[in-house]
């Protein structure tokens, strides 16, 4: 049974990994994120994806190994992280009263037979209409600078909304565990079937 790398730092998708019940390492992939020109949001995102699969790949030769990406999308207009507390409150501003889509690729590669699956899952946010003072308030206290649309699912993101529509509510917060799940029993890995013990994710960056 090959073992199994999540890459990413992120302990969100950590944390909805770790739910499935099987035992797993974890390492920070350094890609270039920058969108190309006229890149569709599909496209970036399963470039993305399998592209911090594929930077572990030299490291674990034997592995099945986890990508993921996730980028916003309003209008014609694709987002990523906004990283600054001014960029946050502008999109949310932005974002208030209005769907917005959410992007999410997904990657697993089989280092061992040196195969992969690709494919991208999206996530649908309508948000409720957002006061100044509740935006300020809400970057103010969550820091959702490291987010894609500027909000954390995980915390108080769910103040901001109105209604979520989907198929798997996992998606929204990075990581799309149902199609995961069929992914790796395509390669052999069953989460139900899987008997060894859990072991704490470990990883390094």
């Amino acid at each position: 049974m090959p073992a199994l790398v999540l890459a990413s730092s992120s302990p969100w998708r950590r944390d909805l990994l770790s739910r499935l019940g099987l035992p797993f390492t974890w390492a920070s992939p350094e890609i270039d994120e920058t969108r190309h020109a006229d890149e569709a949001p599909s496209a970036l995102v399963h470039r993305l994806a399998l592209a911090k699969a594929e930077r572990l790949c030299t490291d674990h030769p034997a592995h099945l190994i986890i990508g993921s990406d996730q980028v916003a999308v309003f209008g014609d207009r694709v987002l990523g992280k906004p990283l600054t507390a001014a960029k946050a409150r502008a999109t949310l501003r932005a974002f208030s009263g209005q769907r917005v889509s959410f992007l999410t690729g997904l990657a697993l590669i089989d280092t061992a037979r040196q195969t992969h699956r690709v494919c991208h899952e999206r996530y649908d946010v309508v948000f409720r209409r957002l006061s100044d003072a509740e935006i300020h308030a809400y970057v103010e206290r969550e820091q959702p600078l490291d987010c894609a649309g500027s909000f954390r699912m995980e915390g108080l993101g769910i103040t901001l909304f109105e209604r979520l529509e989907g198929d798997d509510p996992n998606t929204l917060i990075g990581l799309p565990l149902i199609r995961l799940c069929q992914m790796l029993r395509e390669a052999g890995m069953d989460p139900l079937l899987h008997d060894e013990p859990l072991a704490n994710a470990q990883g390094n960056s």
